[in-house]
């Protein structure tokens, strides 16, 4: 049995250090072996075996994953096809189109190469829920695993030879008819990762002129110094190559940031803006509002409600973005840390897609610069610190603690309720994320470095417990 967690799912699937718990060989078996069995529980009766599609990004260790998830599947019955190195969103869409009972992507997104995990989809091509999850971690807490099929009741396995060719149709197909990239200089950064041929290759067949940089992937090097969590090097590109535009996507690429042709980042939550207000003028946004998180800037909530725009905050994920947009039936979602979500076009966030509808609302603006274009309102002040914690210490214990608690209470009274603060655990990576916002950028700073010492003495605290 896998070792007792309170829980095995994250805010983003499964996630952790390769070959260490609960991201091992062994333990991602029996969780293949137990989605199938909640599977063909839910399909009691029917005559179709189960089918589920597997993609990966380009980290060494997804080899062993798949293999684990690979054998797991079929040892119950399942019919697995694998789809080899592919986007995220790719999965998404291919768990959709092929009639699969479930998608599975291994990977850690944007963290470095010894972190993996899985993102799992249902038919539908979201993410499951946290119902479908619980099911999964109850069947692991079972002291006797499901039955495995007879000998000849096994599953088989192929591999899918066009994964590449089918996304980079379906990604074209989100272009605005009519309209062609010709000798537009793009740079694109893939991170060394998933998309490292497929968004080259995308923007190429619509006419731009690419220059393409993070697409040789070795194993080791995905998201180092590269990619949408370290965009410098394509920064740099752009002003290198006289670019228009620069794009980097992150490891599973289902994010994306930009920088304008002068090299400069423009934020997820400009983007945001710039979609909204171009599907608004074109009649295409749906429930008269947009869905961010609490991280998003309040300089983007003030611009939307300037253009009669509604802005609704969820907690950071992009499920939780997803699921209320959903609810409210709005198809214009993200994160200010380049998650684009475009319910009308994808299920999932999709940074090639966002990209393509970022460079339509360009070309509809040739005259005008991206750095004018791009640039739709002026940022509160933020200031953001990741405390990292140390090993044998909850994060979310931490953000929790009274200590950290009252810090933030006094944080609150010091910008005299002309600001806000938030101290959050990463769900993702073993970090507490600190973020304060207001009227002065100093003040800023100093209140979310005293937020910062509070948490790292409450982190060492613990650790001495």
């Amino acid at each position: 049995m896998p070792p007792a967690r309170t829980s095995l799912f994250g805010t983003d699937g499964i996630r952790g250090q390769i070959n260490a718990e609960p991201v091992t060989a062994r333990t991602i078996l029996m969780v293949a072996q137990a989605a199938a069995a909640v599977l063909r529980e839910s399909a009691r009766g029917a005559r179709a075996p189960l089918r589920v599609v597997i993609g990966k990004d380009t980290r060494l260790g997804n080899y062993m994953l798949e293999a684990a998830l690979e054998a797991g599947f079929t040892s119950m019955g399942v019919e697995v096809i694998l789809l080899g190195p592919a986007p995220t969103p790719a999965v998404a869409m291919l768990t959709r189109t092929m009639r699969a009972d479930l998608g599975v992507m291994i990977s850690a997104s944007h963290n470095p190469y010894h972190d993996s995990g899985l993102k799992i989809f249902g038919p539908d091509g979201y993410k499951i829920g946290p119902a479908f999850e619980r099911e999964i971690e109850g069947r692991l807490r079972q002291s006797r695993g499901a039955p495995l099929a007879a000998p000849d009741g096994l599953g088989r396995a192929r591999r899918l030879d066009d994964v590449i060719g089918r996304y980079i149709e379906f990604a074209k197909m989100s272009f605005p008819r009519g309209l062609r990239l010709d000798g537009y200089k793009l740079v694109v950064d893939c991170a060394h990762g998933a998309a490292y041929k497929v968004a080259p290759t995308v923007f190429r067949e619509l006419g731009a002129q690419v220059t393409v940089i993070g697409d040789a992937p070795d194993g080791l090097n995905i998201n180092r110094d590269c990619g949408a969590i370290h965009p410098r090097a394509m920064c740099r590109a752009v002003k290198s190559a006289g670019a228009r535009l620069g794009l980097a996507l992150d490891g599973d690429a289902d994010r994306v940031v930009f920088a304008d042709e002068r090299g400069r980042l423009i934020s997820g939550d400009q983007v945001l803006a710039l979609v909204a207000r171009s599907w608004q003028q074109s009649a295409k946004l749906r429930g008269d509002a947009v869905v961010g998180t609490v991280m998003s800037n309040l300089g983007l909530e003030r611009y939307l409600e300037s253009i009669g725009l509604e802005f609704v905050r969820t907690q950071v994920g992009d499920r939780h973005v997803l699921a209320e947009m959903r609810a409210r039936g709005c198809n214009l979602g993200g994160e200010e840390s380049g998650h684009v979500i475009l319910s009308d076009l994808t299920t999932t966030g999709d940074g090639v897609l966002a990209a393509l509808q970022v460079l339509g609302v360009l070309l509809g603006n040739r005259r005008r610069a991206p750095s004018a274009v791009m640039r739709l309102f002026t940022p509160r002040p933020q200031e953001r610190v990741n405390v990292e914690i140390p090993g044998g210490v909850r994060a979310g214990v931490v953000a929790r603690s009274a200590v950290v608690r009252e810090a933030v209470s006094v944080a609150e009274r010091k910008l005299k309720g002309r600001g806000r603060v938030l101290v959050r655990a990463s769900g993702t990576e073993p970090v507490v994320r600190v973020l304060v916002e207001g009227d002065d950028s100093r003040t800023c700073a100093g209140v979310a470095a005293t937020l910062a010492r509070a948490v790292r003495g409450q982190a060492a605290a613990s650790r001495k417990k």
